[in-house]
């Protein structure tokens, strides 16, 4: 369960006070994985919360990956987005490449990867909603970047704001600027991990509740506008 602020894998800039190097100093046993990714079957954002499988053995880091890639690993987000959906279900269906100006962003490019993701609304306040997430593909930053496609990006999503609060008009917008400051990231969380046991085979169901850094953006945006 990764808390948010918290990097992944060393990377040029930020090599040390990694999830993998807190694992390998706690003498955690990793398999090989990619250069300098030891363990790691997927990945999260530094700013997202949540859940993660990491693989101690190689034949089991080999065969959660190719569970991930047959799309037998169910991975389930939560986020809140500005704005209404049209309809729940949404699914989001666009080929996913870096940004060729700037390498830090993916876009929405024809000559990206594929990628999917189901947006399902479980609550609609007066300006975003809390939305749950599921992943038919793992591409880099593929649901900020689907839901900032749509016109419904991330609450707190400091690189695909699509404007933030400011895309809120009329009375809510007051409320929408409070929700925004108290969101102190991008409001995305991997709440659900669903995947069988590499060795015995058997059904593994994980869940992480809600993270206490965005409960009061949380709040906000289900309590009364004022």
């Amino acid at each position: 369960d990764k808390p948010a602020g918290l990097v992944v894998h060393p990377a040029p800039g930020h090599w040390n006070d990694t999830l993998v190097n807190a694992l390998l100093a706690r003498g955690t046993q990793l398999s090989e994985g990619s250069a300098g990714r030891p363990g790691l079957v997927h990945r999260l954002d530094r700013d997202t919360s949540g859940l993660m499988v990491v693989g101690k053995k190689d034949l089991s880091h080999r065969k959660l990956a190719h569970a991930i890639a047959q799309r037998r690993v169910k991975r389930t987000y939560a986020a809140l987005a500005w704005g209404h959906l049209d309809a729940s279900p949404t699914v989001m269906e666009a080929r996913i490449a870096r940004h060729p100006q700037d390498r830090k962003r993916m876009w929405i490019s024809d000559l990206g990867r594929p990628s999917r993701t189901d947006a399902f609304v479980i609550a609609r306040f007066g300006s975003c909603e809390l939305l749950r997430l599921e992943l038919h593909s793992g591409r880099t930053h593929q649901i900020r970047v689907h839901l900032e496609s749509i016109g419904h990006p991330v609450v707190g999503d400091p690189i695909y704001a699509g404007g933030g609060s400011r895309r809120i008009q009329g009375s809510a917008r007051a409320l929408a600027d409070r929700i925004e400051r108290a969101t102190p990231r991008q409001a995305l969380h991997a709440a659900g991990l669903a995947f069988r046991h590499p060795e015995s085979g058997q059904p593994m169901h994980f869940r992480a509740e809600s993270p206490a850094d965005l409960e009061a953006a949380l709040r906000l945006a289900a309590g009364p506008e004022v």
